[in-house]
């Protein structure tokens, strides 16, 4: 197949240059009714931001240029069949779960992965098992989980359905997921992975392997995070004997919005054809890119640029403060020069770079600039590792879903906690992955962790009281 073809981004076009009379939906009729004062920022989209029209084809069930670009789409990444997602790789990983799992089934899941793997959990009704990931005391994150943490917990829950992987990481760390996909696909067991921030990786050296090339059976991907489409465009990818396609179809249909963006779904198109015509001089010139802007980093005294200890993700650059800020107050630095990084935690403050085609230019001496001016003259403090848990490798759920669904709730000072089941999500964000779920015993550590955040700065999804230091639990 022709790669360098986009044929739902040239239906859209075509359209457009019809210069039609809208009669139809959306209500700003290409437009032209549209709030006069915001109507020059907003008219190039509006253009393109139609409905199911003649020669636009249906997302839902695609026969023209959508179904031609979602086979181009999988041609690229070698699988049986793509999916092109307008809610985000959210309504993925919720599509992939129930398509895949049913009440009551056991599932592996990595510990650190995104609140909408819990959800899509949550809505079937399954028996989660968690897995701790590794613990990274330079970085103070948790990273991948190991092969030898899945054989355990397969010896201790032989009848799992499937394995939910996320890879990589927010920071761009990867983990030996071959290796993890031969073991449980020799055991029968399904794996799906949240491969949200990994949509640029391919078979290059320079980067690391796609699940979709190491054979994961469902692999959804956030086009938006690293590639050029519009936020909420993202791609699921199908190449399993074990997982029902028309199961997957069938629950996208349900999730998916029957209105979907065709500006988001060309740009998908348009971010395939970005990353399928992305030569090898390309990436060299990105990587080139990156390490010139490493090397400035790493003369900055005030700051520690971290780097990975086996493989992981060139366009996330993680640095740490080594004066007495902490990631928070460095992030707030950099933005009152105008520059604004993806996350900040307690420690870090990561960057996301952009893959650059050969001769395009991204600034990074005002990156430079800023951290020398802002934070040069700051005390010096060393790293502490205070509140942070790994926590226990091998979990499930105090209780189940159905259970939680009949019991009663009260909100309880944390200080009273320590023993009660958690009844809410409790989320630092970013990066959106839970502290402590519903169903889950609340730890001592949880406690902890919870104030230490607190203090830091932290902002939490879910968790209305947790700033009055309160938090939601089941009755006993």
């Amino acid at each position: 197949m022709n790669q360098k073809n986009t044929p739902l981004y040239d239906a859209l076009i075509k359209h457009k240059n019809k210069k039609s009379i809208s009669f139809h939906v959306p209500g700003h009729k290409n437009g032209m009714v549209f709030l006069k004062d915001s109507h020059s920022l907003f008219q190039s989209i509006l253009d393109v931001d139609v409905t199911e029209l003649s020669g636009l084809d249906d997302l839902h069930s695609p026969s023209e240029a959508i179904q031609e670009a979602e086979a181009l789409l999988a041609n690229y990444f070698q699988v049986k069949k793509s999916f092109f997602l307008v809610n985000g790789s959210t309504v993925g990983n919720l599509a992939m779960i129930l398509a895949t799992v049913t009440e009551g089934e056991e599932v592996l899941v990595q510990r650190n992965c995104h609140k909408s793997i819990m959800n899509g959990l949550s809505l079937v009704g399954a028996k989660p098992v968690f897995i701790a990931p590794e613990f990274d005391t330079d970085w103070q994150v948790a990273g991948g989980i190991t092969i030898k943490s899945i054989q355990e917990a397969v010896k201790k829950h032989p009848r799992v359905k499937a394995l939910i992987v996320t890879y990589p990481n927010y920071y761009g760390m990867v983990t030996n997921l071959k290796e993890i996909i031969s073991y449980c696909h020799e055991h029968k067991i399904i794996v799906l992975v949240d491969e949200a921030h990994g949509a640029h990786f391919s078979r290059r050296k320079g980067l690391p392997m796609s699940a979709t090339a190491l054979g994961a059976d469902v692999v959804v991907q956030s086009a938006h995070k690293t590639l050029p489409a519009m936020t909420m465009g993202s791609y699921l990818h199908y190449n399993s004997e074990m997982v029902d396609l028309d199961r997957i179809k069938i629950y996208l249909r349900m999730l998916q919005s029957s209105s979907p963006s065709y500006p988001i779904m060309a740009s998908l198109d348009l971010a395939r054809k970005y990353i399928a015509t992305y030569e090898e001089k390309d990436l060299q010139y990105t990587l080139h890119f990156i390490f010139e802007f490493r090397e400035k980093l790493n003369k900055i005294p005030s700051i520690k640029l971290l780097s990975y200890k086996d493989e992981g993700d060139p366009l996330k650059i993680t640095i740490q403060s080594k004066t007495a800020i902490t990631g928070f107050e460095l992030q707030s630095k950099l933005e009152e020069y105008g520059i604004y990084t993806e996350l900040a935690d307690e420690f870090n403050v990561l960057f996301i770079f952009p893959l650059l085609k050969c001769g395009d230019f991204y600034p990074i001496e005002e990156v430079v600039y800023a951290l020398k001016d802002g934070i040069e003259e700051e005390e010096r403090i060393s790293i502490s590792s205070q509140g942070l848990t790994e926590g226990t490798c091998i979990s499930t759920l105090e209780m189940t879903y159905k259970e939680q669904q009949q019991k009663a709730v009260e909100i309880v000072p944390l200080s009273e906690a320590k023993g009660r089941v958690c009844a809410e999500s409790i989320i630092p964000y970013p990066p959106g992955i839970p502290l402590l779920l519903p169903g889950e015993l609340i730890r001592n550590d949880n406690i902890k962790q919870i104030h230490h955040l607190l203090e830091a700065g932290s902002r939490f999804q879910g968790g209305e009281n947790i700033k009055l230091q309160k938090i939601k639990v089941f009755d006993n």
